[in-house]
């Protein structure tokens, strides 16, 4: 399952569908991307819920859709790896059917913003540091709820006290991104967690690089990418 990417207030399924068809035509997997709710119309937990419900839908209609329900791995770029964690987390504390993996690739996870890339990668393209208030801002309901003590850890996966029991994952981190140290940081934490966790830092690469055609290491994020999804799925490779 695939949620995309735009910072929980744009991007669409349409804009996403090179990639999926990508995805599910060269990993032999099939793709089901959610076309979720977006802020500010529609904040938190609007978005996390439609990924969740249509999780739930995925696994009720496995047979329909010619899919073991046991494997079915949730995924995502930037706000969508988001979305991937807080529905792996739901699941758990649930008690339903549980993602069999996670792909979290340059995810977004803490609202509190006080890492130094954050501070620090401030004029990067694509995404920088002085964006990320506005879109968070947005996607918890508006100013004066990002960095407080009540936001909801399906909101922001750093903020889980316990992190057991999550589905094993594969976090993605770009050199020149300002969400790289939170993405490392909560990786390190499943690590610490028992949970089986791949973390690749992909030098001179930023947020959002792995979608531009032409350079040598996007083409080698994509082709990573559909390696891992094969190896978390336990789907058989198939000839490149």
């Amino acid at each position: 399952m695939y949620f995309h990417g735009g910072g929980w207030i744009g991007a669409d399924v349409a804009g996403n569908d090179g990639l999926t068809y990508t995805m599910a035509a060269e990993s032999g997997t099939v793709a089901v991307s959610v076309d979720y709710r977006l802020a500010p119309e529609n904040p938190f937990p609007a978005g996390l819920d439609d990924c969740y419900a249509a999780f739930l839908w995925t696994v009720e209609n496995a047979a329909e859709l010619g899919i073991d329900p046991e494997r079915i791995g949730v995924g995502g770029d930037s706000a969508g790896a988001n979305l991937a964690a807080g529905v792996s987390l739901m699941a758990r504390d649930r008690g339903g059917p549980t993602p069999s993996f996670q792909f979290l690739r340059v995810p977004a996870f803490d609202d509190r913003l006080d890492t130094p890339s954050v501070a620090e990668l401030t004029d990067t393209p694509i995404l920088n540091g002085s964006d990320l208030p506005i879109v968070w801002d947005f996607y918890l309901g508006g100013p004066g709820r990002r960095g407080g003590p009540d936001v909801s850890h399906y909101a922001a996966p750093a903020r889980a006290q316990d992190l057991t029991g999550l589905p094993p994952a594969y976090v993605c981190v770009s050199e020149f991104d300002p969400l790289r140290d939170e993405a490392i940081a909560y990786a390190q934490r499943l690590v610490q967690a028992g949970v089986p966790t791949e973390l690749h830092l992909v030098p001179g690469t930023f947020h959002g690089s792995a979608a531009i055609p032409g350079p040598k290491i996007n083409e080698r994020m994509t082709a990573e990418a559909i390696t891992v999804i094969q190896r978390g799925l336990q789907i058989e490779q198939q000839p490149r």
